[in-house]
Formats: C-alpha cells, sequence, structure tokens
C-alpha cells in the first residue's frame, strides 16, 4: 500500500520501525537509511522472515540535503519518517519540500550548535519576544508551514509520546470531555530502573539539554520562567507509587497554547530521582554540558558529546530496566455549565516492551506513536496540505490505533489534582 522512508536507526526508530512491520498490509515497503549504514543492516537482517513488510537498508547523512534528496528521489517513498536527531529537522524538510513527499518527526527543532552567531541572534530576538529561554522551539518549522501548503504536502510536527499524544489527549478532551478547557497539567513518570548509577533514557545530548534548561510554563496567555527544577511536587501515579516530579519547559506547551487558547494554564512535570539529579547537576557544574567546543591535547571535542559516548547507549537499557512508566493529562474545565475534572493516560511495562520489541518503554512510548502517526496519513485519516501539531487533527483514529499497537488509554474522572 505505501513505501515509508525511516531516518534513523537508533532506539526509538528501531521500535517504530518494528511496529510498522506488524502492520505490513499499511506499511508495504521501507527503506531504513542511517549515516551508520551497519545498524540498519542489522536490524532489517533481525526482521527478515517475520513480515510481509519489504525492508532495504540505506547510508546517508542526514545533515546533507543534496544526499537526502538524492535518497528520496531514489527510493521514490510516500512519507518521510524522521527519527534522526532534531538537529537534523529542517535539512530533511527541505529535502521532502524538493521531492514533494510528505514529512513527520517526533521531536520539534533545536540547533547542534548553540553558539552560532546567525542562529544567536535570532534565539535572543525571540526569547526576549515570547519570554521563555529554551533553545527549542516551533518557530523554525512553522515557518516551513506556507510552502507545504502550496506544495500540497503534509509536515506533521512532534509525533512522539510527549510531545504527541499528549496532545492527541488534549484534541480528545477537547472534542469529548470538555466545552471549555481551564487547565492543562502533563505528567510524565518513569518508574523504571535501569541498575546504572546514571543514564539516561533517550539520546543524552536531547535528554540532559532540556531538563538543565530554566523552567517555563503557560498562564493567561503568557510565558513564565522559572529556575532550573525549582519547582518540584510529589504525585502518587498508578502502578508506579508516588514520584517527586519538577516542572520543565516543554515544545507541547507552546503549541497547545496556540490551539486551545481558552485555556489559562498549561504545565508540564517530569520525575526524576534524586540521583539522576545529583549527576546531572555535578556534571553541568564542571561544564560536561556545554555544547560549545574546548581544545583538548590538540582535538577539538564538544563536551555534552564526549558525555554521550561514555554514558551507556539508551538502546542497549532494555533487557535490564524494570518497572513502568505512566504519562498522560490532568484537564479542568467546564461541561455544561459545571466543574469538570479529567485525567487521561498511559501505563506502559518496561520488560513487556523487551518482551515484544527488545526495547525499554521510554522508546516504545515513543516509536509507537510515530508509526502511528505514519499510519494516519499513509491512510488519509489525517491529510491537509501544511505544517501540523498533533492536536490539529482528528485524535479518534489515532488514539483507537494507539490502544490497538500497545498503548491503550486509561481515564480517571476523579483525579488528584496537582496544586
Amino acid at each position: 500500500m505505501s513505501r515509508v522512508l525511516v531516518i534513523g536507526c537508533g532506539g526509538v526508530a528501531s521500535v517504530a520501525i518494528r511496529k510498522c512491520c506488524q502492520a505490513d498490509d499499511v506499511f508495504t515497503e521501507l527503506c531504513i537509511a542511517s549515516r551508520t549504514k551497519s545498524k540498519c543492516d542489522a536490524l532489517a537482517a533481525a526482521l527478515e522472515g517475520k513480515t510481509k513488510t519489504k525492508i532495504s537498508t540505506a547510508q546517508v547523512d542526514a545533515d546533507n540535503v543534496e544526499q537526502l534528496k538524492a535518497l528520496i528521489k531514489a527510493f521514490q517513498p510516500d512519507l518521510v519518517m524522521n527519527i534522526a536527531l532534531p538537529y537534523q529537522d529542517l535539512t530533511i524538510m527541505d529535502a521532502c519540500l524538493a521531492c514533494g513527499v510528505n514529512y513527520m518527526d517526533t521531536a520539534n527543532y533545536e540547533p547542534e550548535d548553540t553558539d552560532d552567531p546567525e542562529w544567536r541572534k535570532i534565539y535572543e530576538k525571540r526569547c526576549k519576544e515570547e519570554g521563555f529561554s529554551a533553545y527549542f522551539d516551533y518557530s523554525w518549522q512553522w515557518a516551513y508551514k506556507e510552502r507545504f501548503e502550496k506544495a500540497g504536502l503534509t509536515a506533521l510536527l512532534g509525533c512522539g509520546f510527549d510531545p504527541g499524544v499528549t496532545q492527541a489527549y488534549c484534541a480528545y478532551a477537547k472534542k469529548h470531555e470538555f466545552d471549555a478547557i481551564d487547565t492543562i497539567d502533563i505528567l510524565d513518570c518513569n518508574g523504571g530502573d535501569h541498575g546504572y548509577p546514571f543514564a539516561t533514557n533517550f539520546n543524552p545530548e536531547v535528554n540532559l539539554r532540556e531538563v538543565s534548561a530554566p523552567g517555563s510554563y503557560m498562564e493567561n496567555g503568557k510565558w513564565v520562567e522559572i529556575p532550573a527544577m525549582s519547582i518540584k511536587r510529589e504525585y502518587d501515579f498508578d502502578d508506579v507509587g508516588p514520584k517527586d516530579m519538577y516542572l520543565l519547559h516543554h515544545e507541547e506547551i507552546e503549541s497547545l497554547a496556540k490551539n486551545i487558547p481558552e485555556a489559562k494554564r498549561i504545565r508540564f512535570f517530569m520525575t526524576f530521582g534524586q540521583s539522576y539529579l545529583t549527576h546531572m547537576r555535578c556534571l553541568e557544574n564542571v561544564g560536561m554540558l556545554s555544547t560549545t567546543p574546548v581544545q583538548f591535547e590538540g582535538h577539538e571535542i564538544v563536551p555534552i558529546k564526549f558525555l554521550k559516548a561514555l554514558l551507556p547507549d539508551p538502546a542497549s537499557l532494555g533487557s535490564r530496566t524494570h518497572g513502568k512508566t505512566n504519562i498522560g493529562c490532568i484537564f479542568t474545565g467546564k461541561k455544561d455549565g459545571k466543574d469538570k475534572t479529567y485525567y487521561i493516560y498511559n501505563v506502559c511495562d518496561h520488560q513487556e516492551c523487551y518482551k515484544e520489541v527488545e526495547s525499554q518503554a521510554i522508546s516504545y512510548t515513543t516509536g509507537v506513536p510515530a508509526m502511528c502517526g505514519a499510519m494516519m496519513l499513509l491512510t488519509g485519516k489525517w491529510n491537509k496540505p501544511g505544517v501540523y501539531t498533533v492536536e490539529e487533527f482528528d485524535p479518534d483514529p489515532f488514539l483507537d490505533a494507539l490502544d490497538k499497537y500497545g498503548l491503550p488509554r486509561r481515564e480517571n474522572r476523579d483525579p488528584v489534582l496537582v496544586d
């Protein structure tokens, strides 16, 4: 039925590809492409004989638009799934526009080099105008909207869990549960234990930059920025138990504020253990989270890239990670003139994920929505030219697909609220 080019072959991409192969009536042909072709070849070999999906592999530098264009023209896909690094979103979008192909990713753009003078000038202007200082935001990709519209192409941004499923939960709540939403709290709890003193559950460069940045939330149409990890709450999560969680800046707040403007407050919380925070603060204090190159014994190195090389590969954590994740959204608002609360969430078991696709739950909860989002585009359930985030589409078929392919929703109509 469809040909899909998947760019990336890390932990999340591996899950997405394996799940695509479970829906081989939709994903009839896949090309897996990465800078390291041997990883693509190994995954293709592992899937041989287990699916009707025809799988090929290719080598590509996703920073190189010309290489991307050549690969797209050679394979002729119906969709490009960008499951590489967020640094590469714009080059892949450029290649898709040049070749006339639909695009999707799992996280919004941020630059690899935050010291680049041209980027820095635009970034500092945005900080002043918008009121938040995170390196990642949607403005760079939203700028492609008119070009995708004119080309008759769709670009789906941030179709992982958060962002992604959390935005579908918001669209579902708005469509089915509320006449007006007053507040949204997005809660991301990882109750898993991998046994290492310190490791990150997804790309260390992205993860550590995200959690060490100032936190921010939207209130009454304006950004409120706070020092990193300065707002802490405890919440008792189903199937996990009580966990400390901290307010972070997260990309879906930006799009939700645009698409659900009646919401008076939108916040994002993520759980962290004390050991993780202690390690992170120590690494930050000695400069290991820096993206600024330094000279060491005649070589230029980027501290956070060097740190990434030392830490366990997130894709290797699956077999040793035990416990569950719990991710969802708590809403307050009005229905039929009465106050209402509502909580929609998913619980995912690390070991069950490993048994199914040889992955821990963090990669699983990102890779499955990527596959389901691709399915929405390929089957025409989500189809309008332009650049969109998940909450701008009908949530019902997407959530039904998630229920079917491993991330079933749960609901609570009388949840404990976060103060």
